[in-house]
């Protein structure tokens, strides 16, 4: 069973070392789960002579006002032999042999939080005790409740003090001991009235009632210590404390329990309630009751740790790696960043992510659409057939074909495909900049790095545009070919006028008839719309060539390049991570430390049991 109590004094120095207090948190606490007795009552209760004379020790700070001015968790660790020693939380390599010592560092150390001021602080001080004199027990000394504020402190000392014990015994893993005085009437006592709050049932509630040896003549705490006076789940205990004159003298706490023990057992009124009083007494009865309480709540803390690990881990993940403290480090980091950005786009590009499909709704329906848009019937219209004609021959009219004519009215036709083969260019990149957004948004972990995500999508918007414009340029270099070399192999097929019948010799404006013009329009227009239909295949290709398989190929090398040449504090800067979830992180990173820690802990004595 000691073991349970031993694990519980580990688990809340794990807390402490980390940071968690049991306070108002985002963060899941362990504290709060951990069962605790908090020490409660009022200023001259004799609460501190109680936890003194259980520890058998004098060694907390004394005075007038408040003392203690910060929760101290007071393990005690029961040893066989050697000499009696005590460690704080805040120097664990230290060990204190004097316990005036002791007392001196608990002030110390509760000014190096507060300051010199009389004000008080929820940050516990860990003091732990190994003597063969004490049985194993956890207790947390809290403030002493008071009613007035002195010189020096806050006018909400009051309300602070109570808040904050009141936040310690109002959680249902916490065992309340209240410390009241005999030689105060019971109703006014401020332990009693704050327990009741919190537990108005006191079924974890233990009375100790002090000064029983200072009360008035005539009268005895037997109403109370039976439990008729106020009941209680668990049976008052009644401590007779050093007095004032014993503390200046010094005297012996070994022998200050022995006149305790003949105190009860030969006072007439007590006699029959000697075997269930006295500070030995309440010491073994709190240990014991710890124990019942660890033991029962062994599967529930097991059942909270694994689940907040995982919510941690699961957290963690979310928030991504920190950032890397070394040059190295922070390139790779930016680098594996960038190959999984790079990855998600090319999972755009090739239908594992949608998106990708908009490219080819461009080559099957944008681009045919706006070839068909060209009218190039209206172009070779009887009128403007002549127009470029007879503007082609100039002033020697064309002796057998109008070649010039024809050459003139084909290159103007093709020459409008420009447009839509610029447009297929243009709409190609449009998609490509929004798959790189949507990557962009898709890619966790850039949503870190504020920075990284605008100057990698400004370097991958910037990288398609040079991708876009060298797809200009080859794409309206095919229709230029189309435009300065004319498919011979076309014309020769064509009928003569000859072989149709047609005469030579006809005078030269003959050849200006409408039904010569009207076969030299028909003639261009089927030429064009073959070349049309060529482009409509080869436009495509190119755009894919330049603009998709050069995005999916080397869309960051320029990037990449320009990042080999930069100095780590300028690879930090793309890292500016938002500070608060930097803070988060590591918040999370020692929290779960502390499951684990725990996770282990439990684990062995779930084994050794």
């Amino acid at each position: 069973m000691e073991n349970l109590i031993s694990l519980v004094n580990r688990l809340q120095r794990a807390c402490t070392a980390l940071g968690d207090h049991g306070e108002e948190s985002a963060l899941p606490t362990l504290w709060d789960a951990l069962p605790s007795i908090a020490v409660v009552g009022g200023q001259s209760s004799g609460k501190s002579s109680v936890l003194e004379s259980v520890v058998g020790k004098d060694f907390l700070p004394r005075g007038s006002g408040i003392v203690t001015r910060r929760p101290l968790v007071l393990q005690l660790h029961r040893i066989d032999e050697g000499r009696e020693y005590a460690e704080f939380g805040h120097l664990p390599r230290k060990k204190f042999t004097d316990f005036a010592a002791v007392r001196k560092e608990i002030s110390d150390e509760t000014d190096r939080e507060t300051g010199r001021s009389k004000q008080i602080s929820t940050v516990p001080i860990y003091l732990s005790i190994y003597s063969p004199n004490v049985v194993n027990l956890t207790l947390i000394d809290l403030p002493g409740l008071t009613k007035v504020a002195v010189d020096g402190q806050s006018d909400s000392i009051v309300a602070d003090i109570e808040n904050m014990v009141r936040s310690y015994i109002e959680k249902p893993n916490c065992i309340i001991l209240a410390v009241s005085p005999a030689n105060q009437d019971l109703a006014t006592s401020d332990a009693i009235k704050i327990s009741r709050e919190v537990d108005p049932k006191g079924e974890r509630t233990f009375g100790v009632l002090t000064k029983i040896d200072l009360m008035d003549q005539g009268t005895d705490a037997v109403d109370i210590l039976e439990g008729r006076a106020y009941k209680l789940q668990f049976p008052w205990i009644g401590v007779v404390n050093r007095s004032q004159a014993d503390i200046n003298k010094n005297v012996d706490m070994i022998a200050a329990r022995r006149r305790e023990r003949e105190y009860f057992a030969q006072t007439p009124e007590y006699k029959h309630l000697a075997d269930r009083m006295g500070s030995e007494h309440l010491g073994k009865v709190m240990s014991k009751h710890l124990e019942t309480v660890i033991k029962s709540r062994i599967p529930g803390l097991q059942s909270l740790i694994n689940k907040t690990i995982i919510d941690l881990e699961s957290e963690l993940s979310r928030l991504g790696k920190p950032i890397a403290t070394d040059a190295g480090g922070k390139l790779y980091m930016i680098m594996e960043i960038c190959r999984i950005f790079d990855g998600i786009f090319k999972e755009h590009l090739d239908g594992v992510r949608p998106g990708g499909d908009k490219i080819y709704s461009v080559f099957d329906n944008q681009l045919p659409a706006a070839l068909k848009r060209l009218q190039f019937d209206k172009h070779l219209a009887m009128e403007n057939v002549r127009k470029l004609i007879t503007e082609a021959d100039g002033y020697q009219p064309h002796l057998i074909a109008p070649e010039q004519g024809y050459r003139r009215l084909i290159e103007t036709a093709l020459i409008t495909i420009k447009g839509p083969a610029e447009a297929a260019v243009d709409a190609v990149h449009g998609i490509l900049k929004e798959l790189v957004h949507k990557s962009i948004n898709a890619t966790v972990e850039l949503k870190q790095y504020p920075s990284l995500r605008v100057e990698l999508g400004n370097a991958a918007v910037e990288s398609l545009d040079r991708m876009k414009e060298e797809s200009k340029r080859a794409t309206l270099q095919l229709v230029e070919m189309e435009c300065s070399y004319l498919t011979v192999e076309f014309f020769r097929k064509l009928p003569q006028d000859v072989e149709k019948g047609g005469n030579p010799t006809h005078s030269i404006f003959d050849r200006y008839n409408d039904s010569y013009l009207r076969r030299i329009g028909s003639t261009v227009l089927n030429y064009v719309n073959m070349v049309c239909a060529n482009l409509r295949n080869s436009i495509p290709k190119s755009v894919v060539y330049c603009q998709v398989r050069e995005a999916k190929r080397s869309l960051l090398d320029q990037f990449f390049a320009e990042l080999g040449k930069r100095e780590g504090k300028h690879l930090g800067k793309l890292l500016d991570e938002d500070p608060a979830v930097m803070q988060r992180r590591a918040s999370l990173a020692k929290r779960l430390e502390l499951y684990r820690a725990a996770q282990a802990e439990i684990d062995s004595v779930a084994w050794a049991k």
